[in-house]
């Protein structure tokens, strides 16, 4: 090879860098030149540092596509879900869950209880680390669902939609049970959960016990259709505890009190 200026060599190599489009080795081979000069590395082992760090780069960027795509609450994250909160079996049941085996097997996670227990963010929560993972997650407000669904068929395009959605490994359906619908609404719900029935896997979080999805499917056929398909392959997290918003709030009010006293003290 023809001997070459430094700031030339620099130049080409950020040129043909960015032609391969591997901009973790662009980024980062200055820093890693100059430690290799300093620790006398081998090429191999040079060569494996940048591999290592285009490596990164590129999950970070997926990571951050996949999270994009989404739609995730940001805010719902593991580190700021209260995990004390929940009883052993169901806390250990998240720390299987966070490993990602479920999804493999195309099995359902169904959270239930009343409002303010948590069920949201556990599974939003959930799905954040799996989309670290390298998961392809998709989150939606049941009724936001259900209005894509019925544009979709309006605009004959009802078919597409559940081959987009069947790409994500996760769909989390939060709020079940909460919006009435119409026939032709629990229609397309149901062709939805019966496309995806051991082909992908539901995230469901409803208010609702089981023997009152009636309310939601209005019929019982369907309902036990509907049932049967999400819980035969499936994780069923009861969270039939205080709402944390209802503790939240007491809080806040007792600190207030205890100010006011200590001002009128």
């Amino acid at each position: 090879m023809n001997a070459m200026p430094s700031k030339d060599l620099e130049r080409a190599l950020v040129q043909g860098l960015r032609e391969l489009r591997m901009p973790g080795i662009r980024n980062s081979f200055p820093e890693m030149a100059a430690l290799a000069r300093q620790e006398s590395l081998s090429f191999e082992r040079f060569l494996l540092a940048l591999v290592e760090q285009e490596q990164q780069s590129r999950t970070n960027h997926r990571n951050q596509r996949f999270l994009r795509a989404s739609d995730l609450p940001r805010e719902k994250t593991l580190d700021q879900f209260d995990r004390t909160r929940l009883p052993a079996p169901i806390n250990h049941q998240l720390s299987t869950l966070l490993e990602g085996g479920f999804l493999d097997r195309n099995e359902n996670v169904l959270a239930l209880g009343p409002p303010g227990t948590g069920k949201t963010h556990l599974l939003c929560a959930l799905g954040n680390e799996l989309v670290h993972q390298g998961r392809r997650v998709r989150f939606y407000h049941c009724r936001a669902l259900v209005d894509a669904l019925m544009q979709a068929k309006r605009d004959q395009c009802l078919s597409q939609l559940m081959k987009q959605l069947l790409r994500f490994e996760a769909l989390i359906v939060d709020g079940l049970g909460y919006a009435k619908h119409s026939p032709e609404e629990v229609d397309v719900l149901f062709q939805l959960l019966a496309e995806r029935y051991e082909r992908g896997s539901v995230l469901v979080s409803s208010h609702l016990a089981f023997s009152e999805w009636e309310q939601i499917f209005q019929n019982a056929m369907t309902t036990t259709a509907v049932i049967d398909r999400l819980v035969h392959h499936s994780v069923i997290l009861e969270l039939n505890l205080p709402s944390y918003r209802l503790e939240a709030a007491h809080q806040r009010q007792n600190a207030e009190q205890s100010r006011t006293e200590a001002k009128d003290a």
